[in-house]
């Protein structure tokens, strides 16, 4: 049997196809995903619903209660930035708690943790040193790069209004999206190794899913061979790192 990525953290700017992603290797075979991706059975931790919640909390809080808002101001930006660090301890918490219940997690599944930060609110360089020992040791990065015009091309195409809380439809207005996601720092961050993010001493190998094409929208066969190379990438650097595996 194949050995698989234990974790792999999904990063990317808003709507940069990292649901679709997702999407597509749950749909996959399992026995093919592991044989051909080094990917398990999935067990997703994603900071969104944990951040919408927060929206709601305030919103009861301010509406039905007469509370003041705890999290959010009135426009909805965090009232203090450290708030995106709290998501990430969160993340990192969720993840112990899961290893704690299933010690033989890893042997069939890969964890996914899922994020997007951009650099008005700390950027990947404060993001990542917020993440466990545990998860930095184990993990790899699948980075989706597309630039902030097509990020906001596809996040006004996804929103639903109906359903804000939703993984596959829930957008932002323009104006947030430009405050908060215009400028990312992940390029800067990468360029100091061509195969490794370093964190607090431990070297997290990264690869970089090319998306300004958005194969990820109808994936096809270009999405799908896009895919397999990003993977063997990243598996390649992943295995240097952990030899025994």
């Amino acid at each position: 049997m194949s050995a698989i990525f234990p974790i792999l953290i999904l990063n990317g700017r808003p709507a940069a196809g990292k649901s679709e992603v997702i999407d597509y290797l749950l749909k996959m075979d399992a026995d093919t995903r592991r044989e051909q991706f080094h990917v398990g059975e999935l067990y997703e931790l994603d900071d969104f619903p944990m951040l919408w919640t927060w929206f709601e909390e305030d919103d009861i809080l301010e509406r039905k209660l007469g509370r003041p808002r705890l999290h959010t101001d009135a426009d909805g930006y965090f009232v203090h930035n450290d708030l995106w660090h709290l998501l990430i301890e969160r993340l990192s918490l969720e993840y112990e708690k899961l290893l704690r219940d299933n010690p033989a997690l890893h042997q069939t599944h890969t964890v996914l943790i899922e994020f997007s930060r951009g650099s008005e609110h700390g950027g990947y360089r404060e993001a990542y040193p917020h993440l466990s020992d545990a998860i930095l040791r184990q993990a790899g990065i699948f980075y989706i790069d597309v630039p902030y015009e097509e990020s906001l091309r596809k996040n006004r195409r996804r929103f639903n209004p109906d359903r804000p809380d939703s993984i596959l439809e829930h957008g932002l207005p323009d104006e947030k999206l430009e405050r908060l996601y215009k400028e990312v720092d992940w390029h800067e961050l990468a360029a100091a190794d061509p195969e490794a993010i370093h964190v607090r001493g431990f070297d997290v190998p990264y690869a970089i899913f090319p998306n300004h094409d958005d194969v990820t929208t109808t994936p096809g066969p270009v999405f799908e061979a896009r895919m397999a190379e990003t993977l063997a990438t990243l598996w390649a650097r992943w295995s240097k790192r952990h030899p025994t595996v």
